[in-house]
């Protein structure tokens, strides 16, 4: 039996939305960016405003439509980490602690100045193109995304994520190959700088069980999330 094609709702750390198979720990949405609806409803934009969010899997008894006109586009995210490297943040409504917790570690007031602040650090204005942003290999948290020397026009290598003493490489399969973290020199990072001072802050975001995965060991990783949502995306 052939089984349905993956739609194009997942978003990876760079902030491109994509369709491939990997399932999703979290939800969110920038806006409307769908037209038409139901099988033949596709993505047009890449956003429809600078509140980028990420909700819960599930809150209450409330089903979130997929493809349904004039409703927001639902986007799907492996883990927090990449829904944070791709310049999102916590739901003020579903995720209402997470939020409280991020908008005072990222140093911001409310909600329409945090969100302004990660617009302006997730993208070249008036571009969808992502800003890189330089800093030290030392002092960086867990969590965030960075980029190592690319190739010869200066796009950084990666995306890879910061998990302790190593790099664990993201792919649109999931996380995959482990490599030794630099200990000097500059990275290219993808996390807006907001988010890093957030982590930095101790803001304790969720990453999926696979990123800790002893070397060569296979299989797939759990989707547990601080939140208490399950892992599950609809086609």
């Amino acid at each position: 039996m052939r089984t349905a094609e993956p739609r194009r709702n997942r978003v990876t750390p760079t902030g491109e939305i994509v369709a491939v198979e990997l399932r999703g720990a979290w939800t969110g949405n920038r806006g409307i960016l769908h037209r038409d609806e139901g099988a033949g409803a596709r993505i047009v934009r890449s956003h429809a405003g600078i509140a980028w969010i990420i909700c819960r899997l599930r809150f209450g008894d409330r089903r979130i439509p997929q493809w349904s006109p004039g409703h927001y586009t639902p986007l799907f995210f492996l883990d927090e980490a990449v829904a944070l490297a791709a310049g999102h943040r916590p739901c003020a409504q579903c995720r209402r602690a997470a939020f409280r917790s991020f908008l005072t570690a990222a140093g911001t007031r409310h909600a329409p100045e945090l969100d302004r602040v990660l617009d302006e650090q997730r993208r070249i204005p008036r571009t969808c193109r992502r800003r890189w942003h330089d800093r030290p290999w030392a002092g960086l948290p867990d969590g965030t995304f960075v980029g190592r020397a690319g190739d010869p026009d200066g796009r950084p290598d990666g995306p890879w994520l910061v998990l302790g003493d190593r790099l664990i490489a993201w792919t649109p399969a999931g996380y995959g190959r482990a490599e030794p973290r630099p200990i000097r020199g500059r990275a290219r990072v993808l996390t807006p700088p907001a988010t890093v001072a957030a982590l930095h802050a101790g803001y304790r975001v969720q990453i999926d069980d696979a990123a800790r995965r002893p070397a060569g060991q296979t299989g797939p990783g759990t989707r547990s999330t601080a939140d208490g949502s399950s892992s599950a995306t609809d086609r």
